[in-house]
């Protein structure tokens, strides 16, 4: 038998899977996108799909920040739940456990902070990069998203080995559609902050590639974190400025920055990834983390 072929990739249908719908008490469902080259669920949209998950369970608050481990593959062709556990639920912050099952196992753990929000008492921002503004278009294959634009900075993301710099990436996306509701906006805005870690961690060694993971390098994000401090409007350029700050010891972390156009910074993130040679056949979703 063939490969199936894969399904197409929108920013519809990224909505659908992280708009996780409720299945009762504390328990989340989010539908199998189906066939695809990797069947391997990026962390970025199991994160926004718990986001989703704790601002629907508590509505009054917003989601002020949010963590997740990323323990066991998930795959693209079966269902996912995300539950939830409130320990402590107040007036001004609650906290709110998650974990992501599939088939009945455990694959993730996250832990979210909900917020009541106020206004400033005093305010201080660290300043945006000094980078381009959205230039050409990024067309590399398995990255593609209908309704969705992305541009890097001086081409950074580039699968010659021959060619290095820094280890950083800055990447602005925008979106062609507005979603209904806020938090989806965050769950968008979420889904990519987890894309350019590995990459940034490779720029600098000469003979290695982003082209080279899941193939002859085993790569993977083990956490992400990320804290969310204005309102994010996706359909407006977004920039993802990422800066690895440690490799090594099969693992690499980065921090990272999001950014608007006129320079608001959105949301701030770390990323640790993981960077090793492989142990097991890189085909098999389960050895991918």
């Amino acid at each position: 038998m063939g490969t199936p072929a894969a399904d197409a990739w929108d920013e519809g249908e990224l909505l659908r899977l992280m708009d996780v719908r409720p299945a009762g008490p504390g328990r989340y469902t989010a539908p199998a996108h189906g066939a695809t080259a990797r069947n391997v669920v990026e962390a970025g949209q199991l994160l926004g799909a718990a986001v989703v998950a704790a601002s629907k369970e508590i509505p009054d608050q917003r989601v002020a920040s949010a963590s997740m481990v990323f323990s066991r593959a998930v795959r693209h062709d079966t269902p996912i739940e995300v539950g939830l556990d409130v320990p402590h639920r107040g007036r001004t912050y609650s906290t709110v456990q998650t974990r992501v099952t599939q088939n009945g196992r455990p694959c993730c753990a996250g832990l979210i902070l909900m917020g009541a929000d106020a206004g400033d008492l005093i305010t201080q921002t660290a300043p945006m990069p000094d980078v381009s503004r959205p230039a050409r278009s990024f067309e590399r294959p398995g990255m593609q998203v209908r309704g969705r634009e992305l541009r890097i900075v001086d081409d950074a993301y580039d699968d010659d080995p021959r060619r290095v710099g820094p280890p950083e990436l800055f990447a602005w996306i925008r979106f062609a559609d507005a979603p209904p509701a806020a938090y989806l906006h965050t769950a968008l805005m979420t889904q990519s902050v987890a894309h350019w870690t590995i990459a940034a961690a490779l720029r600098p060694h000469a003979g290695y590639s982003e082209a080279m993971a899941h193939k002859t390098i085993s790569t993977g994000i083990s956490k992400v974190t990320i804290a969310y401090h204005e309102d994010a409007d996706v359909t407006e350029w977004l920039l993802y400025a990422t800066r690895v700050v440690y490799t090594g010891r099969g693992t690499t972390q980065s921090e990272g920055r999001v950014y608007t156009e006129d320079e608001r910074m959105v949301a701030s993130f770390s990323v640790q990834g993981m960077i090793r040679r492989p142990t097991g056949p890189l085909a098999d979703p389960s050895t991918a983390l």
